[in-house]
C-alpha cells in the first residue's frame, strides 16, 4: 500500500469515483461519511469495481467528539480528500445557515484534527462559484474573486481562506484548492455514479431521471440570458477525469512537488457547452427524446463560466479525456444499471 487517505463524503458521486481511483493506484482508503445525500450501498459497489472494501465511518464531521476519536484510531493517515458538504446552489439560497454551519464547521474540525494528529497533506474539494460571473472568459487561476451569486459559492470562497490562513499561521499542513467545473456522466462500469436524495439539484441526474420516466419534465431555468441560444453554459467535466484529478493533487503534495504549501488550480475541460446543447448530446447518445421546459432563471445562477486549463494542464500535469457524449452517454448507462439493480 502507498499509504492510507481519508476521503471525506466518499459514498457521494465525485468522492466513491476518487476512492476508486484511490484504491487503483494502491492506496488504503477510509471514508466518512454521514449519507445525507448517498447511500451506504455504494460501498458494495466499489468493492466490486476495485477489488477491495474500504473501510467506512457512518458519522457526521460536525460531531468533533467522534472525529477526534476517529482521527485517534487512525493515527497513520497521509492526507486527507475533503469532498463532504452541501453542494445544491438553489437550496443554499433557501437555507443559508444549514449551508453555513454545514460547510464551514466541517472544515474546521478537520483542519483542528489535522493539526493535533500532524497530517499534512490536504486536498480541498473546491467550485468554479468562488469566481461569480467572471470580467474575462476562459476564467484563469488568478482571475479576481468576485461577490457570490449563493451562500454555497461563498462558503467555498471561505473555506480557501480558511485553509490558507491556516497554513499561513505556521500549521504543518500542505493544501491544494481543486476549483472544478461541473462534473457529469459515470464510472464505465456502470456501478457508481450521480444518484441524489430527493429531487436533483444538478442538471445531469435530472436529464437520466426524465428520460426515464422517474420525472414528468425537465426544466431549463432561463432561455434569455446572453449566450448563443440562450441558456447558461457551463464547463462540464467528466466524473473519472475529475477524481483523477485528486489523485495528482494528493501525489503532488506528498512527493514534495509542490511550489508552495498553498495552491489553487481550475478542473475543467476549457470548453463551454450550453444546457440545451447538453440535452442535444444526451438524445443522440441515449436515442431518447427528452420533455423539457423553459422555466424562470434560478436564484443564484451565472451565466456563463468555463475555464482556462493551461495551469492545472501545465503545473499539476493533468487533463480532461472525456468528450460531451461520453458523459452523456455514461450518465445514461449508469441510470439504466441502476434502476434495473433495483426492480
Amino acid at each position: 500500500m502507498k499509504g492510507k487517505i481519508l476521503v471525506t463524503g466518499g459514498t457521494g458521486y465525485i468522492g466513491s469515483h476518487t476512492t476508486v481511483e484511490l484504491i487503483n493506484k494502491g492506496y488504503e482508503v477510509v471514508i466518512i461519511d454521514n449519507l445525507s445525500n448517498s447511500k451506504a450501498g455504494v460501498i458494495d459497489s466499489i468493492e466490486k469495481i476495485s477489488g477491495t472494501r474500504p473501510k467506512f465511518y457512518e458519522m457526521d464531521l460536525l460531531d468533533q467528539v467522534k472525529l477526534d476519536g476517529f482521527f485517534a484510531e487512525n493515527n497513520d493517515l497521509q492526507g486527507i480528500i475533503h469532498f463532504a458538504a452541501a453542494k445544491a446552489v438553489g437550496e443554499s439560497v433557501q437555507i443559508p445557515l444549514h449551508y453555513y454551519r454545514n460547510n464551514l464547521v466541517t472544515m474546521l474540525n478537520l483542519l483542528e484534527g489535522m493539526k493535533k494528529y500532524e497530517i499534512e497533506n490536504f486536498v480541498f474539494s473546491s467550485s468554479c462559484t468562488v469566481y461569480g460571473q467572471p470580467d474575462e472568459l476562459p476564467v484563469t487561476e488568478n482571475a479576481p474573486i468576485k461577490p457570490a451569486e449563493s451562500p454555497y459559492g461563498y462558503t467555498k470562497q471561505v473555506n480557501e481562506s480558511i485553509l490558507k490562513d491556516t497554513i499561513a499561521s505556521g500549521a504543518k499542513i500542505k493544501g491544494i484548492a481543486l476549483r472544478y467545473f461541473n462534473p457529469i456522466g459515470a464510472h464505465h462500469s456502470g456501478l457508481i455514479g450521480e444518484l441524489p436524495i430527493g429531487v436533483p439539484a444538478n442538471l445531469m441526474p435530472f436529464i437520466t431521471q426524465t428520460a426515464f420516466g422517474l420525472r414528468d419534465q425537465l426544466s431549463v431555468f432561463g432561455d434569455d440570458y446572453d449566450t448563443t441560444d440562450g441558456s447558461c453554459v457551463r464547463d462540464y467535466i467528466h466524473v473519472v477525469d475529475l477524481a483523477k484529478a485528486h489523485i495528482i493533487a494528493i501525489e503532488r503534495m506528498m512527493n514534495g512537488k509542490n511550489n508552495a504549501s498553498y495552491e489553487m488550480f481550475n478542473i475543467g475541460t476549457g470548453n463551454g457547452f450550453s444546457v440545451f446543447e447538453v440535452i442535444k448530446s444526451f438524445e443522440k447518445t441515449s436515442g431518447k427524446k427528452l420533455n423539457y421546459v423553459v422555466a424562470p432563471r434560478r436564484a443564484g445562477d451565472i451565466v456563463k463560466i468555463w475555464a482556462d486549463t493551461t495551469i492545472g494542464n501545465t503545473v499539476l500535469g493533468w487533463k480532461a479525456e472525456k468528450t460531451l457524449d461520453e458523459m452523456t452517454k455514461s450518465a445514461w448507462d449508469w441510470e439504466n444499471n441502476y434502476r434495473a439493480s433495483i426492480k
